[in-house]
Order: C-alpha cells, then sequence, then structure tokens
C-alpha cells in the first residue's frame, strides 16, 4: 500500500521556523520604515536649515537694503513657490530662518523630530522653556498635536514653578526625570480638555466619568509612564466598603498610584482616608516587586497649613495637589519662573 503525503504538512504557517521567519521579516520592515522616516526628516530639517542660513548670510552681508529687507521673504516665498510648488509660503521660511537662529549648529537638530514639531518648537522664545518641549517631546514621542496641547496648557511653567534654579535648568536640558514621586506631581493639574463651561457645576462622580471618558488626554495630562487600573476601585474592611476613585499603575515606579478627586475644599479626613487606602493596597494588592503606593488627592483649593498639619509624621507617598477646569494664567506663571531665577542670580552675586 502506497503511503499518501498530506500537503498540509509542509504547509508553511505552522512550524516555529516559520514563525520566527515571518517575526524576522516583520521586525525588519518596521525598522526600515522608522530608519526612513528619522532619514526624511533628517533630510527635510537639514535642507530648510540651510535655507535659513543662506537668507540670514544674505542679510547679514548687507545684500538686503533696509526698504528692501523688510520684503525679502514675501519676495523669496513668491518667487520660489512659483519655482518649487509648496513649502515655501511665507511662514515657512519665516521658521526656517527662525531654525538657523536659534540653532546655529546643525547637528543639535534631531533627526526624530518630523517639521511640524519643529515649528511648534520655534514659536517658543523662551530657550529654557523651547528646550524644555524639545526633549519631553522626543522622551514621550509626541504627536505635533500633543506638544500643541501641552505648550497651551503651560506645562514647563507649572512644573517649573516648584523648583530651584537647579532645577528649573535640569528640567530645561533634560525634560522632565521620573526617578521618584514626587517627580510625578504637576501643580495645578489642568482639565481644560473636558471642556466644562463656566460656571461650572459638576458633581465629582460626574468629572470623575468625564476624566474617563476623555481616558487619553488625561494619561497625557498626569504624564508618561501611567496605566489605567479601574475607577471605583473597592476596598473592604471588616464588611465596610471604601471607593477609590481612580487607580492607575505606573510603569517606571512600579507602584499602584491611587487618585481621589475633591470638587469642594479640601478635608483633614480626605487624607486619612487616603493613608488608609495606600495602607490596603501595600498590604493587600502590592505583589513581588511593587513598591510602596502613591496617593494623590485632587482638590479645586488646597489648604496648605491644614495639609501640612494633617500629613504630619504621615507617608511621603501621600499628596494634595491643585488642579483646575481651564488653562492656568500663563503670565503668573512666568513671572514666578523668572523671580526664582532673579533671586538665584542675586544670590549668585552675593557669594562671589
Amino acid at each position: 500500500m502506497t503511503n499518501k503525503i498530506n500537503p498540509s504538512a509542509f504547509a508553511p504557517g505552522t512550524d516555529a521556523g516559520y514563525l520566527e521567519l515571518l517575526q524576522n521579516i516583520s521586525d525588519t520592515y518596521t525598522q526600515g520604515r522608522i530608519r526612513a522616516v528619522q532619514a526624511v526628516n533628517s533630510h527635510i530639517t537639514q535642507t530648510y536649515w540651510q535655507v535659513g542660513r543662506q537668507i540670514v548670510e544674505f542679510e547679514q552681508d548687507g545684500k538686503a537694503r533696509a526698504e528692501y529687507g523688510k520684503a525679502l521673504i514675501r519676495k523669496l516665498a513668491s518667487d520660489l513657490s512659483l519655482r518649487h510648488g509648496k513649502g515655501f509660503s511665507r511662514t515657512n521660511l519665516i521658521s526656517m530662518r527662525l531654525l538657523y537662529l536659534r540653532y546655529p549648529i546643525s547637528q543639535t537638530l534631531s533627526d526624530l523630530l518630523g517639521w511640524s514639531h519643529w515649528v511648534e518648537l520655534l514659536k517658543i522664545d523662551d530657550p529654557l522653556e523651547r528646550s524644555f518641549y524639545e526633549q519631553q517631546t522626543l522622551r514621550e514621542r509626541w504627536s505635533v498635536r500633543e506638544l500643541i496641547r501641552q505648550k497651551d496648557s503651560a506645562l514647563f511653567l507649572r512644573l517649573a514653578a516648584s523648583k530651584d534654579k537647579a532645577g528649573i535648568l535640569q528640567l530645561a536640558a533634560q525634560g522632565q526625570l521620573i526617578e521618584q514621586p514626587a517627580d510625578l506631581l504637576r501643580e495645578p493639574y489642568v482639565f481644560e480638555f473636558l471642556k466644562i463651561p463656566e460656571p461650572y457645576l459638576v458633581s465629582e462622580t460626574q468629572l470623575e466619568t468625564l476624566l474617563c471618558d476623555h481616558l487619553q488626554p488625561f494619561l497625557l495630562e498626569l504624564g508618561k509612564g501611567f496605566t489605567f487600573v479601574g475607577r471605583q476601585y473597592r476596598v473592604t474592611l471588616n464588611n465596610t466598603h471604601y471607593k477609590v476613585d481612580l487607580v492607575f499603575y505606573h510603569r517606571i515606579l512600579r507602584c499602584f498610584v491611587l487618585i481621589d478627586l475633591k470638587i469642594t475644599d479640601m478635608q483633614h479626613h480626605n487624607i486619612g482616608q487616603m493613608n488608609m487606602y495606600l495602607g490596603y493596597f501595600a498590604a493587600e494588592e502590592n505583589t513581588e516587586g511593587d513598591n510602596p503606593p502613591i496617593g494623590i488627592i485632587l482638590s479645586r483649593n488646597k489648604d496648605e497649613l491644614l495639609v501640612e498639619y494633617a500629613t504630619y509624621q504621615m507617608s511621603s507617598q501621600l499628596f494634595v495637589q491643585k488642579y483646575q477646569l481651564y488653562l492656568p494664567e500663563r503670565e503668573e506663571l512666568r513671572r514666578e519662573l523668572e523671580l526664582t531665577l532673579r533671586e538665584a542670580g542675586a544670590r549668585d552675586e552675593d557669594l562671589l
């Protein structure tokens, strides 16, 4: 009797060798696409940098007469658009010129950022602030839309307002580093993406629901490393049920982050309750490798003295922070930052 051969036994798709080949090809293709995008970004950015350099050098050599210099960009935009089509609008040429002025060494331009990112970064006059958003965009891989949102919400100013001069300079040079619980904090948190009209009239439950319905921008506001675990997370002690408003896990710090929302003035017993939640999660929810949980109470108003006394000798993992539903007063934050830098500068001069 002749043994029949089953053709399906030789069909690819089932053996480990084929699956490995499939994965290798997929990885090669993905990496190739990433390198291609980076190469295109690098080429476009370097080209625009060269255009900006040529414009500035033309101006500096005195080749543009005073009355003609003001119209130079407009004239170039018109003539270059006729020759090459899109890409040479007056706005784009202004950005190219700024790119050279603000980054005179082309090697400092990252290949990982597209031209649209650079256009947004070039709108920032302050070099410290611009450096922060550049580093943070690279660190967290922000899209252009995410970069715009964080600029509009004054993230750098909110983070810098609570730091000393050294901390501000480090923030500008490296972006926000998450190394300890306090590094997670922002003051205030801004939930403008909820688009709650003034005067706002929402309950804590409604605010919680809205944040969960807008989870992507909420996670962006919280910062890098947060993963959502659940809402109204049940904590049961001696047959009494309590619920934590929002529970996250932070991948970098390797710990649970518990958040309670308060729409009215925070009371001292709110702090005691959060401390109880921290104790429960440390004892009942943590597994091997988890660090102690972090608790954040988000309140519309924050009585600093009450917080100081209510947290006396309490867990250093518990924080009370303010939130607001509308964009912060940028100029007020900027004045605080400038005051810190001026005072630090004066102290440095006194030491000399």
